[in-house]
């Protein structure tokens, strides 16, 4: 491994790092005693509806599998990897976006206030 793919992975490493501790200082909000569905709700739709960056949390995730394809699909590259990014990419936003829409709607079915 070259030194600019240890430095890349020691950003990545870093950036995961404070992705989880923001992702934990948000499990702590729900861990308090006076979160209402409502406030639940919103906090779920946070996650999906969120319009900076464009299309929420679980959108970036979804882009960043993406960037992964593409990297995957050059020429110089035998693109094995690419279908199962692209079912990855595509799960996060259908599967795991369109669940959270419902859970969200399940707790506040009149979105937010």
């Amino acid at each position: 491994m070259t030194a600019a793919a240890r430095t890349r992975l020691d950003r990545v490493r870093a950036s995961v790092g404070i992705a989880s501790l923001a992702l934990q200082q948000i499990e702590d909000d729900l861990s308090v005693d006076d979160v209402g569905q409502e406030e639940l709700a919103a906090i779920l739709r946070k996650l999906i509806e969120d319009t900076d960056p464009p299309g929420g949390f679980m959108a970036s995730v979804a882009q960043l599998l993406t960037a992964a394809v593409r990297r995957a699909e050059r020429p110089d590259r035998d693109g094995d990897a690419s279908c199962p990014l692209h079912e990855a990419a595509a799960l996060i936003t259908d599967d795991a976006g369109q669940r959270l829409i419902w859970a969200a709607r399940a707790l506040h079915p009149q979105g937010d206030s």
